[in-house]
């Protein structure tokens, strides 16, 4: 058990001594700058779904 609670000490210790943390604009930016990637390849997957499920169905279209 006392091997949990060092481990646990240590991490809070690397937190708080070695991470460089960005600045509130910066991680503001850069989450706006995921969510717009995130909404642009989800709409370029919808629109590759949408043309192969419409190649598919007129697949069995001309083969039913």
């Amino acid at each position: 058990m006392a091997g949990i609670v060092n481990y646990i000490k240590e991490s809070f210790e690397e937190l708080k001594n070695n991470v460089s943390w960005p600045t509130w604009a910066e991680a503001q930016s850069l989450t706006v700058l995921v969510a717009v990637f995130s909404i642009v390849f989800a709409l370029a997957i919808w629109g590759v779904d949408t043309v192969f499920s419409k190649v598919i169905k007129q697949y069995f279209d001309l083969i039913g």
